[in-house]
């Protein structure tokens, strides 16, 4: 067990970047549909439009930890669930050819047995 991240929330964290790694090799459209499934249900207004980008996403998962301190930018409260964050590498492609490569992190909320997410918005 990493940093306050047990066993089954960890197995839906991994399945989160996994999902969103699948739905970039089938393209744009079907990413933008699994970003909008999956973005945290307080938060669907922020949700940005890739416009035929894909972002790939390698976690470092031996970062994954706990961070209930944390807020969208803006927010000056926590969003519901049990949030963490683990450092990433990230790819943003356009028909196959990278276009942008960052270094970062990014935050997951597990909550009611779900992982959800806080879609990038590439520009």
């Amino acid at each position: 067990m990493l940093a306050g991240v047990g066993d089954p929330e960890r197995a839906l964290v991994v399945r989160h970047f996994e999902d969103g790694n699948a739905a970039a090799a089938k393209g744009s459209a079907a990413q933008q549909e699994l970003f909008r499934k999956s973005q945290h249900p307080d938060f669907h207004s922020g949700i940005c439009q890739l416009n035929g980008l894909t972002v790939l996403t390698e976690p470092v998962w031996s970062t994954l930890r706990a961070d209930p301190k944390w807020s969208p930018g803006g927010n000056t409260a926590p969003p519901r669930g049990n949030v963490y964050v683990v450092a990433v590498s990230v790819s943003t492609r356009r028909d196959n050819n990278t276009v942008g490569n960052q270094i970062g992190s990014q935050h997951v909320v597990v909550l009611n047995g779900m992982a959800y997410g806080f879609a990038p918005c590439p520009n």
